[in-house]
């Protein structure tokens, strides 16, 4: 069993009534849902901006809102505390940094959605992390982009991009959708840049 079919195994099938008390408590705090998931089986999720600890519950009422049976991968640390049981049992999958490049390989499951923070922390960086392009690209699933808007108090699904294995080109149309969203703690959203691997 891949680590991802391990992720959604431990998460059960969205009822109805956690979609509608999501929605629920989204309109009463005053926030939008905006667009929809896409209709296609499998894909990477892109989460950001991640700049406050808030966008973890967000993300998990977009999730409930939309049925979305999503996986998610964190720092392996984050697994190892008193919250480890609660965060695997909604879609979490810890991750030792160092090997990350397996992940690829191991999405081999038919159904698939994994959410990835490009930025990988809710401190400022000053790029992107790659990962949440070359899974996708190695996995041969298109790009979702997610996003979490704190200014206009707006999360939901945006435009979907099949990665093209030219990240810097890709990158152009990823930060123009992400130039205007703001996250709660806006400082902390870095460059929208990233290195591209060496050929």
């Amino acid at each position: 069993m891949s680590i991802v079919d391990a992720g959604l195994n431990r998460r059960e099938k969205v009822s109805s009534l956690s979609s509608w008390l999501a929605r629920f408590v989204m309109k009463i705090l005053g926030w939008q849902l905006v667009g929809e998931p896409p209709d296609v089986p499998k894909y990477v999720l892109i989460a950001a901006p991640h700049t406050s600890n808030w966008d973890f519950l967000i993300m998990l009422a977009l999730d409930l809102a939309f049925k979305v049976e999503c996986v998610w991968m964190g720092k392996d640390s984050l697994f190892r505390g008193p919250l480890g049981p609660f965060y695997r049992r909604m879609g979490g999958i810890p991750i030792d940094r160092n090997s990350r490049s397996s992940v690829v390989e191991q999405t081999g499951s038919e159904k698939m959605v994994m959410a990835i923070p490009p930025e990988g922390t809710r401190r400022r960086t000053g790029r992107w992390k790659t990962g949440f392009y070359y899974i996708a690209l190695g996995a041969n699933v298109p790009l979702v982009f997610g996003f979490i808007d704190f200014k206009h108090k707006a999360t939901g699904f945006g435009p979907m991009l099949m990665p093209s294995g030219d990240i810097e080109a890709d990158m152009v149309i990823i930060r123009d959708f992400y130039k205007d969203i703001e996250g709660k703690s806006p400082e902390n959203f870095g460059d929208i840049t990233v290195v591209a691997k060496k050929p």
